[in-house]
């Protein structure tokens, strides 16, 4: 999130009927090509492009879901038993003072992605590959996320505005990076893919097009397409979310590719679409299943089925709204009220939207989709991580299959980040804080065999040094768990913390585990 002003909007609607598929109105269709585009030269040769001085990013801000202050029902006051879990890589990511790297952002932004040899990060507003078998940085990064289009002109080189993501199309075995470009106009979001598994080679260089401010852009791998989402502002007001699909055939073979985009009225936003994981894709032709709160006691699904060769008959539905045990979000409207040890300074929540990923996996008998949120527990209580886990047999229609709220102590936790590995088992991670404890990173995980709606013992990843000064409470944004596409059991988590007390000085970690049993 780049703007320095504040919008807002509300979603807080009355809901439907428990299961009702309901129309918020007609989603708008717009269909266009990327406006240019072309393959670079290999990435490790490109050079540095400079980056703005310091900015602190505030979000676009929304009203959010939040009902009448509720008791939490499903809080999960005390961790489950632990099951074993191998540690693999712990290491720095890019932050202030590793490998010459100087935060000129805030919040980070924290992103990455694990591939077949590698894992990228990205962060506000610089990138590095690193070796995933031993955490070394490739040589000549970290680079500034701009100088991936270093030659391609526009504002796509000209600006570094952030908001990045980093994805591994696990079936092709090529990145994708991108973020956008909203300085200036025309509004733009930067996508390149490589050509190649490797990170550092070359890269399909694509811009799109947009109106309106396309916000907190969200990219997810489809068989069918790249699916990125948005919550999109004119001048003085919210729009709505916009949920687009890039033609990832198109864009694999370095050819001119199109978006087919549904702009949704303003009582939708922050949606995510689903993120494939695993080497069983859902069945042909199935859309992609979008979510997003549609209040303090339901979440909205979407589905999106694109057609790039007639792209009239690209349809987008919904939602239908499935029920959750009733929740406030932290800090209520998705503010700052995180505490610090040492300082009266409090730390954004951003709770007014489901965090980065959807996850989505295929089993034998069933598709799973799982996400998280921060939400405060109680009336008063510290803010906890409420996960979802999503079911559909075949091909049917996704219900809630359990959910619940780990809050074990008195300890803060939010920024959450989920995935599932193979076998069904989940693993989250988070920030976490006090006014005993500098801001840190922790996971958690749970076997199938655990009690439904549980969590097990969290680990630690990293214990924080310092906290965030007056003046900056911006945090996160996002954090990533994502799965090792090479033995499908391996997660990686990225988030930040920091090493001493300070505004501009953030760090960020990348750390690797399994669970015991996953091979």
């Amino acid at each position: 999130m780049w703007l320095a002003s504040a919008a807002c909007a509300t979603s807080e609607d009355a809901a439907p009927a428990p299961g009702e598929a309901q129309r918020v109105q007609d989603a708008v269709m717009t269909v266009s090509a990327a406006v240019q585009h072309d393959v670079s030269g290999p990435l490790r040769d490109a050079p540095l492009l400079h980056s703005a001085a310091h900015r602190a990013e505030r979000p676009l801000r929304l009203l959010g879901v939040s009902g009448p202050e509720v008791d939490d029902a499903i809080v999960q006051a005390t961790p489950g038993a632990s099951a074993p879990t191998t540690n693999g890589l712990n290491f720095a990511g890019v932050g202030d003072g590793d490998y010459g790297f100087t935060p000129d952002a805030a919040p980070p932004d924290t992103d990455g992605a694990v591939g077949a040899t590698q894992y990228v990060q990205w962060v506000n507003e610089s990138f590095a590959v690193f070796d995933k078998a031993t955490g070394a940085i490739a040589p000549g990064f970290p680079k500034t996320g701009n100088s991936i289009w270093a030659g391609f002109g526009g504002g796509c080189e000209t600006n570094n505005d952030g908001d990045p993501i980093v994805q591994y199309d696990k079936a092709a075995q090529r990145w994708i990076l991108t973020q956008f470009s909203v300085s200036t106009t025309p509004f733009l979001q930067c996508v390149a893919v490589s050509t190649t598994s490797d990170a550092t080679g070359s890269y399909a260089r694509y811009a799109f097009q947009y109106a309106n401010f396309p916000d907190y852009p969200k990219l997810s791998v489809w068989p069918d397409a790249y699916y990125i989402t948005f919550n999109v502002f004119g001048a003085n007001s919210f729009i709505g979310a916009l949920a687009c699909a890039y033609d990832r055939a198109k864009m694999l073979a370095g050819q001119p590719a199109t978006q087919v985009c549904f702009q949704q009225p303003s009582a939708v936003s922050s949606l995510l679409a689903s993120d494939l994981d695993g080497s069983t894709p859902p069945a042909a032709g199935a859309p992609n299943v979008l979510l997003g709160l549609a209040s303090s006691t339901a979440l909205n699904m979407f589905r999106f089925h694109v057609d790039f060769a007639t792209p009239g008959n690209s349809t987008f539905s919904g939602p239908t709204t499935i029920p959750v045990a009733a929740f406030n979000e932290a800090c209520r409207n998705g503010g700052a009220c995180i505490p610090q040890l040492g300082t009266s300074e409090q730390l954004d929540s951003l709770s007014d939207r489901l965090m980065y990923r959807l996850a989505y996996r295929r089993f034998a008998d069933h598709e799973a989709l799982v996400v998280s949120h921060s939400v405060s527990v109680g009336r008063k209580g510290p803010s906890g991580i409420r996960w979802y886990e999503l079911r559909a047999p075949g091909n049917g229609a996704f219900t809630l299959f359990q959910s619940g709220t780990f809050a074990p102590d008195t300890t803060w936790r939010w920024m959450p980040s989920i995935a599932m590995d193979k076998l069904g088992d989940i693993a989250v991670g988070y920030s976490t804080s006090s006014s005993t404890l500098d801001p840190g990173i922790r996971y958690t995980v749970r076997t199938p065999g655990d009690p439904a709606g549980t969590l097990e013992n969290e680990n630690v990843l990293v214990n924080g040094g310092g906290a965030q000064l007056v003046g900056l409470d911006r945090w996160g944004d996002y954090s990533a768990m994502t799965i090792d596409p090479v033995d499908d059991c391996t997660f990686w988590y990225t988030n930040e913390y920091l090493k001493a007390n300070g505004t501009f000085n953030w760090s960020t970690r990348i750390a690797s585990f399994k669970v015991a049993g996953c091979q």
